[in-house]
């Protein structure tokens, strides 16, 4: 007999018998009957064994939480009064004519239901029994249909899937490379691809007339709730292209998995703000608009300020940056107002002004006596505020005092519940555009590429790459831009891209701008500088980070809750103890020894 899956049995199904696997989720012994909730990934069905059945009824008194069995029997419409209209299987139950125990449990160390909260920790160190939670299992699928989803969407929109190399070689992506070790090359190692970057620009040379990929990527770097060391990217290129060409195709299939995971999906085309726009409104290039307050700038306002700590800011060039957040702290004490201090100046800035709007609409501030009426109005007109507002101001370097009030704007809406967000619960992506070809690499006194160093510049700060990374610094480099792009929900940025350099000339002038002399540029990417000198058509792509558009379109907190089997914050695999110690004989086939590191 066919096996039917628990989940799947209905009032349509009565009268007939069936067989069903699974685990059970809850038995209970009601003296004349056993009842056993059966588990698989589909569902439960509730089995009855009937003392009549004796040898059924036997084993089901001796079942437990989580043995597997296997149960044949007559599926019956339940007595009226006993349905249960949580379950989809509620209206019937199965009465157990056979009952096998395929497999028995020991207690699990935490309890398969979704109502119990269970430690992070716990859940990775036993990760096989957390899937089996319908939340998990159900997030498991919903993966799955939306990478389903794009598969289709890519393909009607005319790309290619092609498979390119994992084992690749070291290349400047923005993160460290997790490195292989050669055996058959001693002294040498492959590194794990941080991107099918070279290879879709290369096929592009090739004459693939549209690329994509769902492929693992690797980065060694600091995981947060939206990163992982091993990650899953939806790959794109196309020849022949633009920015709007790519950002199509992005939407079509960003659009399909929303409408897979979501039933609805949000309108296109998406909405754009350039880089400098994002950055002086919301002090970040991946803004969460659900957040309600921007930033604005307030050195007018201060203008002639008897402040003194205004004033010498102004002097020595730095700006006066506000925030509103909306709705002050209940019972917000001295002792909170000091801590939000605390924090700005942990975050990097020299100091934080607040005021709050009291009851009545009197402005409350330590330095509110220091502050004229009439720049006391203009910060409540300028901000917008109302009663139970707080005005939060810092003078600062631009750069710095947007990022501090960035971040606290971020910070503290995370206190307040998701309903309260603007626009919560809506999907609402939209594109960042026109982001910095480069940044100023304080440490190392040099330019780095904010992206990676293929983006072609945009047309209006061509001239200024082209003569080099002086004329770069001398312009700012936040004022000369790339043709580059990022796709952003919810404060996440879920991909970037860009289009291209497609010419050896360009590729090694933007090379020399960041400070890879031709040596350097022939040793790492001559395949590429070659490669070019075939005839490469224009081109530009895109990636999107599959585990974090999975995760927005689930309304996840954490990337991790969409991902079988993620690693830690910490980088590791609770579960299988990975990363492990390397054996003696492995380490001396690839010709290495490891250096301990000194305790702390």
């Amino acid at each position: 007999m066919p096996r039917r899956s628990c989940g799947t049995l209905s009032a349509s199904d009565a009268g007939d018998t069936h067989r069903v696997c699974g685990w059970v989720a809850h038995r209970r012994d009601h003296g004349g009957l056993v009842f056993i909730d059966l588990r698989d990934e589909t569902g439960v069905i509730q089995v009855v064994a009937d003392p009549v059945a004796a040898q059924v009824f036997e084993v089901a008194e001796r079942v437990r939480h989580e043995w597997v069995l296997e149960i044949t029997g007559t599926l019956d419409i339940r007595p009226e009064g006993t349905e249960n209209q949580d379950l989809p299987t509620g209206e019937v139950e199965l009465k157990a004519s056979s009952l096998k125990v395929l497999a028995e449990s020991e207690t699990p160390p935490f309890v398969i239901d979704d109502r119990v909260e269970v430690d992070e920790a716990l859940r990775l160190r036993y990760r096989y029994l957390d899937l089996r939670r319908p939340k998990m299992l159900a997030a498991l699928r919903k993966r799955a249909s939306a990478i389903s989803a794009i598969r289709l969407a890519a393909e009607e929109c005319g790309l290619l899937e092609v498979e390119t190399p994992t084992l690749t070689r070291a290349t400047p992506e923005g993160a460290r490379d997790y490195m292989v070790p050669s055996r058959q090359h001693p002294g040498s190692a492959f590194a794990l691809a941080q991107s099918p970057q070279l290879y879709k620009q290369l096929l592009m040379v090739a004459g693939i007339g549209g690329y994509y990929q769902i492929t693992k990527c690797w980065r060694d770097e600091d995981l947060r709730a939206d990163r992982q060391p091993e990650f899953t990217q939806l790959d794109i290129e196309l020849p022949f292209a633009g920015v709007d060409d790519v950002l199509g195709v992005v939407e079509a299939t960003v659009c399909s998995a929303s409408q897979a995971i979501r039933g609805n999906a949000p309108d296109r085309p998406f909405p754009k703000m350039t880089w400098a726009e994002a950055m002086s409104r919301f002090g970040t290039d991946k803004p969460d608009l659900r957040i309600e307050g921007e930033l604005k700038d307030l050195t007018s306002v201060f203008g002639g300020t008897e402040f003194r700590a205004f004033s010498a800011a102004i002097s020595q060039g730095s700006r006066i940056v506000g925030l509103k957040s909306k709705g002050c702290p209940e019972g917000a004490s001295r002792s909170w107002f000091d801590a939000l201090i605390a924090r700005a100046t942990e975050l990097g800035a020299k100091g934080l002004v607040w005021i709050l709007v009291e009851p009545g609409g009197e402005l409350r501030s330590p330095v509110a006596k220091f502050l004229s009426a009439a720049e006391l109005e203009a910060i409540r007109d300028v901000l917008a505020l109302q009663e139970g507002d707080i005005a939060m101001i810092v003078a600062d370097a631009i750069s710095v005092a947007r990022e501090v009030l960035g971040r606290l704007r971020v910070e503290l809406a995370s206190d307040s519940t998701e309903a309260e967000r603007e626009g919560a619960g809506e999907f609402a992506p939209f594109w960042v555009v026109d982001f910095p070809f480069a940044e100023w690499n304080e440490n190392e006194g040099r330019l780095d590429p904010l992206h990676h160093p293929f983006c072609a510049p945009h047309p209006d700060d061509f001239e200024i790459i082209s003569r080099g990374s002086d004329a770069i610094v001398e312009a700012g480099p936040e004022s000369v831009r790339a043709l580059a792009y990022d796709l952003v929900a919810d404060g996440w940025e879920l991909g970037s891209g860009s289009v291209r350099i497609h010419t050896r000339e360009l590729q090694e002038t933007v090379f020399e701008a960041i400070g890879i002399d031709p040596t350097e540029a022939e040793e790492k990417f001559g395949f590429l500088l070659e490669a070019f000198r075939y005839g490469a058509p224009p081109h530009a792509g895109f990636a999107i980070g599959i585990d974090r558009l999975i995760a927005v379109l689930q309304e996840e907190a954490s990337i991790r809750e969409v991902v079988a089997f993620p690693k830690t914050q910490t980088g590791s695999e609770p579960m299988t103890g990975a990363p492990a110690a390397i054996d003696g004989s492995q380490l001396a086939s690839l010709g290495l020894s490891l250096k301990q590191s000194p305790r702390p």
